[in-house]
């Protein structure tokens, strides 16, 4: 990875934490305190046990040095709780706003966009990605004050003492960061490659286990298990490759420290014996002395040491910030939208010039289209697959960008408030889409308010309510994911009372009838045709016999819009025509 994308990711990682300062500060507060606490066990173990050995004074008369030892103990491991309590809450909270900045980008760049990836990059993405940075959080940023703050307390304590040992410690500590940094250039590298794998291998699993049925009937079971056994030998290789870094880091950092220990060590040792005479201010080195900052040089290089254990979480939290800031700051500005109020909601017009609509990579999908629909009009947009027209409907939802002119209202839709423009549309699919939750939850996907009188006046409309008067528990019966337990038939006339009961002004059906048996299509177009009646409305649909029906017929071709008129008077002519000679050749074949 390149140093310099490394400081910035360092950078936005550090500018996240702001966020939870409060936490940040009691966390590192607390470690201070700790090793203030730690200075004053060291000299009261060191008191006790000079006192026993070199004075000789009765074991009772230090009652009270060893009740403090003990207060201080115990006040030490109640900061070390506190520490974890404090630092948990920190990444907590910042973990939390991470996810809600990726759920907003996610929200604004649009279902056009999240197609474009496997569902299991985005799983990987919101989930282990913005996990694997707590540690970072509530470890490796406190453990940066910490490793300042109580080596330099101790150090304070020391040079009093005895200038040598200080200057040992003050000498020896800059090894362990510096080898600390040289052994993590390549984490972050390593933590990158392994979160890559870690996406490819979700999102391999994630599509196979959706096509499990396909693949089993076309007996490919066995090859795709062979495929997802490689990618996980690849993740395997990846999370070696990064307990391998951590290893070796924990290690360079174990052998200075004890390196450094040791010959503070024998300093004492020589001195003690009479082979060195410096560094106590012409005052013998007493037992006293020796103990007590003999006690102090674990515990001096023991922060540096913890901040070298947290190091991997710095880097961990480096490759997965990569992708998300990378997603965070994704080229979409065909997506932005503006503030303005949508004029006149109850009724919708729309008018296009020279529209082209583009995909998040700015790819034309369709274009250039000129075309207008009028208020209280319903037309019908026909074309063979491939010629644009989900591609529209995406753009008049605001899920693509487009480049031209599209107004709603006579307001450029760029401009629009899309959430306001969206409460403006009652949208049927061709693929009914029911939440896990009750069948009430579903109806009131969009209205969450509505009374009950209006939800069941809404499936009546919608033929919903038969049929969920059978069900064991009415409105109240649990929906699977991806409408389990309901017939597809069943699911479209709950969605279609999702519809009205949303009351948009604006309606885009989009084949709502196409996975349909006769006695389910002839319910829905039934309930439709009374929701519509006297809307805005734009149909998409390879049913030529409903056109008819219709004000007026777009036909796409190519992404261009190549016939524009009433059904009657385009259709002896052009690609509708052709279409229609397609469909009867076909119905007299069968």
């Amino acid at each position: 990875m390149d140093k310099q994308l490394q400081r910035d990711l360092t950078k936005w990682l550090k500018s996240q934490s702001k966020l939870a300062k409060r936490w940040l500060m009691l966390s590192v507060g607390l470690g201070f305190l700790s090793g203030l606490l730690l200075v004053g066990q060291a000299a009261l173990l060191a008191h006790i046990l000079h006192q026993l050995i070199i004075e000789h004074t009765d074991k009772y008369q230090l009652v009270s040095s060893f009740g403090g030892l003990f207060a201080i103990v115990g006040l030490r491991a109640a900061c070390s709780w506190g520490r974890e309590i404090y630092g948990y809450r920190c990444g907590e909270q910042i973990r939390l706003h991470i996810r809600q900045l990726i759920l907003l980008r996610l929200q604004q760049l649009g279902p056009a966009y999240i197609k474009g990836k496997p569902a299991g990059v985005w799983a990987s993405l919101v989930l282990e990605q913005v996990e694997e940075m707590q540690d970072f959080f509530s470890r490796y940023i406190p453990q940066m004050s910490i490793a300042v703050l109580v080596p330099m307390v101790i150090l304070f304590a020391v040079f009093p003492l005895n200038w040598a040992a200080g200057l040992i410690f003050l000498i020896t500590a800059p090894l362990v960061p510096m080898f600390m940094a040289l052994v993590g250039l390549g984490a972050a590298d390593a933590n990158r490659r392994n979160f890559k794998a870690l996406q490819r291998l979700s999102g391999h699993f994630y599509d196979r286990l959706q096509g499990l049925s396909t693949l089993r009937l076309f007996n490919r079971a066995e090859a795709e298990a062979e495929n997802l056994h490689a990618a996980s030998h690849v993740l395997r290789k990846r999370t070696m490759e990064v307990l391998r870094m951590a290893f070796l880091s924990s290690a360079v950092l174990e052998f200075f420290s004890a390196l450094s220990v040791a010959i503070t060590a024998v300093y004492f040792g020589f001195s003690f014996i009479g082979e060195l005479n410096f560094g106590h201010y012409g005052v013998p080195i007493s037992l006293f002395t020796g103990l007590f900052i003999l006690v102090l040089a674990p515990e001096f290089y023991q922060p540096l040491r913890d901040l070298g254990t947290f190091y991997h979480a710095k880097a961990q939290a480096i490759g997965a910030a990569e992708s998300i800031v990378e997603f965070l700051n994704s080229d979409a500005d065909g997506m932005s939208q503006g503030q303005t109020n949508l004029e006149s909601p109850e009724t919708i017009s729309i008018t296009a010039d020279q529209l082209e609509v583009l995909s998040p990579q700015s790819q034309v999908l369709a274009g250039p289209l000129s075309f207008t629909i009028h208020p209280h009009e319903q037309v019908a947009l026909v074309g063979p697959s491939g010629a644009g027209k989900t591609s529209l409907l995406n753009a008049l939802l605001g899920f693509l960008p487009y480049r031209g002119s599209l107004k709603i209202n006579g307001t450029e839709l760029k401009e629009l408030d899309h959430s306001q423009w969206r409460q403006a549309i009652s949208w049927v699919g061709q693929n009914p889409l029911l939440l896990h939750g009750t069948v009430r939850d579903n109806i009131t996907l969009g209205n969450p308010l509505a009374t009950e009188e209006h939800i069941k006046q809404v499936s009546q409309q919608a033929n919903a309510d038969e049929f969920i008067q059978r069900l064991e528990k009415g409105y109240h019966h649990q929906v699977g994911d991806r409408s389990g337990g309901l017939s597809v038939g069943q699911a479209q006339r709950i969605a279609v009372a999702r519809a009205m009961l949303q009351s948009g002004a604006f309606w885009i059906l989009d084949e709502p009838t196409a996975s349909l048996d006769a006695n389910s299509e002839h319910l829905v177009l039934e309930s439709l045709k009374n929701a519509v009646s006297g809307q805005t409305t734009l149909m998409v649909s390879h049913r030529l016999d409903q056109l008819a029906a219709m004000d007026r017929v777009l036909v796409m071709e190519n992404g261009k819009l190549v016939q524009n008129g009433s059904f009657e008077h385009i259709r002896q002519q052009g690609l509708l025509a052709d279409m229609l000679a397609h469909t009867d050749k076909r119905d007299l074949d069968a």
